[in-house]
């Protein structure tokens, strides 16, 4: 008894013969699960878990008898499976959690019916001829949407819908082309919205109509800029009240100068009559003003053209429209309807005596250029206005017994209901009957906006950075369906759940087909670089109706199109073309957006919970995608930096990011701006910089630029990649620069179109330019990489020029490469700059506020405490408003808005948009200037504050010095010669 166990009192007695037997989940193969029986004469009941082996009468230990099947008998021995003994999911979380639809768009469930045939409409894709793209611009609330929504009211079949609306719905207008959450909940477009629809002439001939309304808002012109790109002539909305306004005039001198087409819509025509309750005379006048206000702006942009760019309602380019109440129409048009009651008249030559210094007299029933004989009125005072003030007067003033002959005599008819309606109802009802759909507009976009055949050769000549004289670019002056694809992308619209882009276009050339093989070229491609391709298939083509899409197996040239599958590669635009041309013939891009406004204000966001950084990068790649103009990048701390055109924009940027495209919590920065570095002297002594292995020698020097030169190259006025004759020819004629220093210019930087200048100033006699020319490249990196962060606080440099005094160089070209040039460059132009009185830039934002006439010493007070100043005020003309415009530093923007609208009960319209960089008033390198923390910098220090402040955010060391660039003897001979001071 004593052997079967030890001192400690365990079992060490014999094994039990059929202990094996007894563990678990020996051999898989043991059990059995399945009920059915093996062979004919097996047991129906099988037991599951059975035992085919050991002993029937063997003990089997309550933790030891099997169940349940393993994982691994389940799945098999190839699954990984793993088992957690302890549940980690919250309660709240369900184990299959349902699956969730996002939708961040409003869409039509069905294509909605309207009132053409889609057959019909996709057929009329094939005419050019017969097809208008066009682009709805202007200010904020100046009624581009309402315009639409009136189009869409007359083609499509859904106002009994609308009916339907209760509550607060029904209050609200329609807005069909505002489909983002924020759009809808603002009450203002965030994002340009393509449209296409059948609309019919005067004369009953159809035509297809390809429209993007674009938003009004100054933060948001870039979505203009993208749509301008696509388009081949301009609908310019305007208030009658409210004028030309800030928006108004920018949009007019990008049209003017991209020579595209402008056509003009007087909006809110019911204004001058219900709101303003001016006399028909006076009305006139408003409008003849609105009318000059834009041919002036036309005028100040391009003097010599502006005679054929003059817009005017006697040529038939402008449109007078009320869209609260449905109605448009053009002078032809008007015309027209007195032709079609009293017949033998011209209209054309009716609608011509309509406008100007023409008067009718009804006694003798004729028109004269002088208004002095006796009841003679203007002809448009006579024809125009007052048959449309004695309507509006019958129909908001009139019983409905009164009201009931005056409309019988001009053909209108209501049913009984409606004359119970209230006065705005009846009105909108009988202006409807009145006026007729807008025939009026679609005449005038026809007559006045090219058709995509004759608009093609603008937008080559302009955009194509290929040759106008090949097959291809013949095949798209001519709109040929048949020829080689050719898409131009200039937008990305995401899909509703915001997990995937639509690549939103222009067919240029031949027909964009789903499954289609395409090549994607970006902004970066060239024949020498082919980096920026990518090959990819078309998943589907659509044509674009904002609130919902039209699959169609092909869009052929000429037309607007929406593809999907190939934005992977698409950041901002793109050229979309087939994989091969025939004859092997190249490819070339279009040329990216011009915008007419900077990104200055800067972000930095970090996600809260620091694990989830890959998927904030996901979506900061998709913000980059959605806005036109937005900026992303990494700071040299680490810092994820948004770069935006304003408050609003950074809003709804901020808003996309954490619903839409990252759904995640965000850390943001206080905004700032981004600065540039600049010099105001040139330097005080030649300063040079040797490469590490003390065999090249750099010497330079930097100077301030003449003033226009920078506007002109970033402008594009010139380019450094044209023949150096003519870059030289133009420096000499414009800037009066001699020939010898207009053809030594070797560079502009940061990049080809950047504000600064790099200019060999070397003599032959003295440096061996062949030798000079093997660095050439090298040294041009060096003043792009310096141009591109300067000394300062690592901020691009601006307006300055760089001049190459003289060069020393190894003879062996080992001892030149760019590891030694390249940095040494950089060196002689921070020294050179440093020396040359270096001073920080500011963006500045033009303001404009409208607003009461008792508020504007408001807009004196708050815009002095800003360092802001009025640059002009006065009463906007026919109005009770009254318009400030000023200068605003935007690093003290911030709460501008929202400042001055508490301090005047919210009447004040804002309008901020970028205009200028600004010298920062003091010297960024005086250490004289004492900084207390926690209080305003006095105005010589607020350089030195701004400095020191970015540095201290970027992680940079606390100041900057010339000694850090400078060679050691050189800074030595300098200090003892007292040209460097305390610096």
């Amino acid at each position: 008894m004593d052997d079967l166990y030890d001192e400690f009192g365990n079992f060490i007695g014999e094994e039990v013969e059929s202990e094996e037997a007894s563990e678990a989940g020996v051999d898989a193969g043991d059990y059995v699960y399945d009920d059915a029986s093996e062979g004919a004469g097996g047991a129906q009941g099988q037991e599951l878990m059975e035992l085919d082996e050991g002993p029937s009468n063997a003990v089997i230990l309550h933790e030891d008898k099997q169940y349940y099947p393993t994982a691994e008998q389940v799945y098999g021995t190839e699954v990984e499976t793993r088992v957690e003994e302890e549940d980690a999911q919250p309660l709240t979380q369900p184990i299959i959690a349902p699956v969730e639809q996002k939708k961040f768009n409003i869409e039509e469930a069905d294509l909605p019916p309207v009132f053409f045939e889609r057959e019909f409409m996709t057929d009329l894709m094939n005419f050019p001829e017969h097809i208008r793209n066009v682009a709805f611009a202007g200010h904020l609330h100046h009624g581009k949407t309402a315009f639409a929504d009136m189009l869409v009211m007359e083609t499509h079949d859904i106002s009994d819908r609308l009916e339907r609306r209760v509550g607060r719905k029904r209050d609200e207008q329609l807005r069909y082309t505002d489909i983002h959450i924020t759009e809808r909940e603002r009450g203002l477009s965030v994002k340009s919205a393509p449209m296409t629809m059948v609309l019919q002439s005067s004369k009953g001939k159809s035509h297809l109509v390809n429209f993007i309304d674009t938003p009004g808002h100054v933060n948001f012109v870039d979505e203009v800029a993208a749509a301008f790109r696509l388009v081949d002539g301009v609908c310019l909305v305007v208030d009658v009240v409210e004028g030309v306004q800030v928006n108004t005039e920018q949009i007019i001198r990008h049209a003017v100068l991209e020579d595209i087409p402008l056509t003009l819509i007087i909006n809110k025509f019911d204004r001058l009559i219900l709101e303003l309750k001016l006399p028909p005379k006076d009305a006139y006048f408003k409008l003849k003003h609105v009318v000059e206000e834009v041919n002036s702006v036309i005028a100040d942009t391009v003097p010599l053209t502006a005679a054929s760019k003059r817009i005017s309602p006697e040529k038939g380019n402008v449109l007078f429209a009320c869209t609260d109440m449905g109605w448009c129409f053009t002078l032809p048009s008007f015309a027209k309807m007195y032709t079609d009651t009293y017949g033998d008249i011209d209209p054309e030559e009716f609608a011509i005596r309509l406008w100007g210094d023409v008067f009718y007299n009804p006694k003798k029933r004729n028109f004269t250029r002088k208004g002095t004989e006796e009841r003679s009125a203007r002809s448009f005072v006579h024809f125009v206005l007052e048959p449309i003030y004695k309507l509006f007067t019958h129909s908001i003033s009139d019983s409905p017994a009164e009201l009931r002959p005056v409309l019988a005599s001009l053909g209108i008819t209501l049913k009984p209901s409606q004359y119970k309606a209230d006065a705005k109802e009846i009105l909108r009802l009988v202006c409807e009957q009145f006026f007729g759909p807008s025939t009026g507009f679609v005449d005038m976009i026809v007559r006045h906006v090219p058709s995509p055949a004759d608009g093609a050769e603008r937008m080559l000549e302009r955009y194509y950075t290929g040759p106008t004289d090949s097959r291809v670019a013949a095949s798209m002056k001519s709109c040929d369906q048949d020829g080689p694809l050719v898409v131009h992308v200039t937008k990305l619209y995401n899909a509703s759940d915001a997990k995937s882009f639509y690549s939103f276009g222009r067919v240029l050339s031949g027909t964009a087909r789903p499954g289609m093989q395409v090549r994607v070229l970006g902004e970066g491609y060239s024949l020498d670089d082919e980096e920026d391709m990518a090959m990819a298939t078309v998943a589907e083509v659509f044509i674009a109706e904002t609130r919902y899409n039209i699959p169609t197996d092909g869009v052929p040239a000429g037309n607007m199109v929406l593809l999907s599958g190939i934005d992977k590669s698409i950041v901002k635009s793109a050229t979309v073309v087939a994989p091969k041309f025939d004859d092997n013939e190249d490819a070339y891009v279009f040329r990216p957006v011009t915008h007419f406004t900077e990104s200055v204000l800067k972000i930095a966001v970090e996600p809260i919970n620091p694990s989830e950084l890959p998927k904030m990068l996901d979506g900061l790649r998709k913000i980059n995608k959605s806005y036109p103009l937005i900026r992303t990048k990494v700071e040299e701390s680490g810092e994820h930096i948004i770069l935006g055109t304003g408050e609003l924009y950074m809003d709804c940027v901020l808003h996309d990011l954490r619903k839409l495209y990252a759904d995640m919590d965000l850390k943001v920065s206080d905004p700032v701006t981004r600065f540039c570095e600049t010099v105001v002297e040139t330097s005080a002594t030649k300063c040079y910089a040797i490469t590490p292995n003390k065999k090249n020698k750099i010497t330079m020097v930097a100077e301030q630029l003449e003033k226009g030169i920078s506007t002109d190259i970033e402008s594009g006025a010139v380019k450094i990649r044209d023949p150096v004759r003519k870059t030289a020819k133009f420096f000499e004629e414009k800037h009066g620069w001699d020939k010898l220093a207009a053809r030594s210019i070797w560079a502009f930087g940061p990049d080809d179109q950047g504000p600064n200048i790099l200019q060999d100033d070397t003599l032959p006699t003295e440096v061996d330019k062949k030798l000079l020319n093997t660095v050439k490249e090298s040294i041009k990196q060096g003043f792009s990489w310096a141009s591109r962060e300067g000394p300062l606080c690592e901020e691009p440099i601006r307006n300055t020029k760089f001049r190459i005094t003289d060069v020393a160089l190894a003879s062996e070209a080992i001892s030149r490469g760019g590891g030694q040039i390249i940095p040494t460059s950089r060196r002689a132009c921070y020294s050179s700059f440093l020396m040359a009185s270096p001073r920080l830039m500011e963006p500045v934002y033009s303001v404009s506020v409208t607003g009461p006439e008792d508020s504007y010493m408001e807009v004196y007070n708050v815009l002095a405490r800003r360092r802001g100043h009025v640059l002009s005020d006065g009463p906007v003309a026919g109005t009770p408003l009254y318009r400030v415009n000023g200068l605003l530093p935007v690093i003290d923007s911030f709460g501008f808005e929202t400042d001055l609208r508490i301090r005047t009960q919210g009447s004040s319209m804002v309008s901020m948009v970028f205009d200028s960089w600004n010298i920062v008033p003091g010297d960024p390198l005086d250490r004289e200037q004492v900084l207390r923390p926690l209080e305003q910098a006095s105005t010589q220090g607020t350089a030195r504050d701004f400095v020191l402040k970015t540095r201290r955010r970027k992680g940079l060391s606390e100041d900057v010095s010339v000694r850090t660039f400078l060679e050691p003897e050189f800074y030595q001979s300098l200090m003892e010669s007292g040209l460097l001071g305390d610096m």
